[in-house]
């Protein structure tokens, strides 16, 4: 455990405050506002978002509601919320429903990119929906094309790493070694659980590839092993309030998703408990620039 993490007991108490705001939304009142949280006095460039595969077993309209009870504004979708197949008219409404509800969707995935056409279909899905990101997974001997539609369509591609059991994209600095000749819009999406599963910390990993990190799905694991599985942020092993200082020491200014892939049957609870650690967690964190500085509201 690194000297700075700072006790669960003091992060729980703060997410706690997490958790209730969360869950109070538009009970009481409240917009949906900005999903940053001032560090330190300084507020990161990210803002927290929602990987829609968390909620892969409700529709859309429950999806957007439970995204917007946790206090969340961004959303990228997984197909279930938006298929790949869709019409520009279906897209249409479903993008319509989503500013309704006065969320924002930044992106969409993870997408399988195996062939041309699947590659071809994910930019003109993306286009259609005014998606900034695209989260893939795209054949390596597909980079080339890859990189031609990004220039082509000014839409960033993130890599998502899978860990143990992908033999292609397993760890963000394989991604990185593959991406770093071409396009800088395409790089990683970090997903910090698979990482810790593979047994690298994704604190060191994340500030290596940081120049090219596009999209970040923040969670949980149980331990550092193949073996282990996802659970609520902050009953795990990864130092999160670290990862979150090392976001800001690299100025990432995208979207942290939640991907909390446990309970799919009934995953509010888990989600709004993660929610509210992090947010928790960001407002203890302290950057060395701000660290007598009042955290603002």
């Amino acid at each position: 455990m690194r000297p700075e993490r700072q006790s669960r007991r003091h992060f729980i108490k703060l997410a706690g405050a997490g958790v209730a705001a969360s869950l109070v939304g538009k009970a009481h009142g409240s917009e949906v506002r900005s999903s940053r949280i001032a560090v330190g006095g300084v507020k990161p460039r990210f803002e927290l978002g929602l990987a829609s595969y968390t909620l892969r077993k409700f529709k859309l309209d429950e999806t957007l509601a439970m995204t917007k009870r946790v206090g969340l504004k961004y959303i990228c979708f997984k197909s279930f919320h938006l298929p790949l197949e869709s019409t520009d008219e279906e897209i249409s409404q479903v993008v319509k429903k989503v500013k309704d509800a006065g969320l924002i969707l930044y992106g969409g995935g993870v997408i399988s990119m195996n062939k041309q056409a699947e590659v071809d279909r994910a930019f003109e899905y993306a286009k259609a929906a005014g998606m900034k990101v695209i989260v893939a997974s795209p054949s390596p001997e597909l980079l080339d094309l890859v990189d031609k539609k990004v220039k082509e369509y000014d839409i960033k591609v993130a890599i998502h790493n899978h860990g143990p059991g992908d033999k292609v994209w397993p760890a963000p600095d394989q991604v990185y070694e593959k991406v770093k000749q071409y396009d800088e819009r395409i790089g990683l999406c970090h997903d910090i659980g698979h990482t810790q599963r593979l047994g690298i910390d994704p604190v060191v990993s994340t500030e290596k590839v940081g120049d090219r990190l596009r999209d970040v799905h923040i969670k949980d694991v149980t331990g550092p092993t193949a073996k282990d599985h996802g659970c609520e942020i902050g009953r795990g092993v990864i130092d999160i309030p670290g990862f979150l200082r090392t976001l800001i020491k690299i100025n990432y200014a995208g979207v942290v998703s939640f991907e909390y892939e446990e309970n799919a049957d009934d995953p509010l609870a888990g989600l709004a408990e993660s929610v509210g650690y992090v947010k928790g967690a960001l407002a203890s964190v302290q950057t060395p620039a701000a660290k007598d500085a009042p955290v603002v509201p």
